[in-house]
């Protein structure tokens, strides 16, 4: 499980800082990115299934936004 902390990033920088994270990782890695942008909640999710990744789990919890990904086969 590896973690990405991409907290007080504006958007679009959590979404840059995902694909740079999991551009170093394997084909069924997990992140765990945790941000503090709200945007984020929809904009990696729907990163993610343009480049064929999973979304493990998305939540709000107070101020931070924490999603887990599956690495999948990048297209």
């Amino acid at each position: 499980m590896f973690t990405l902390d991409a907290k007080r990033l504006l958007c679009p920088m959590p979404v840059i800082r995902t694909q740079d994270k999991i551009k170093e990782l394997s084909n069924g890695d997990q992140l765990t990115v945790v941000c503090t942008d709200p945007g984020a909640l929809n904009d990696i999710p729907a990163w993610c299934r343009i480049n064929g990744h999973k979304i493990i789990d998305s939540q709000q919890k107070d101020d931070e936004v924490i999603i887990v990904i599956e690495v999948g086969n990048e297209s």
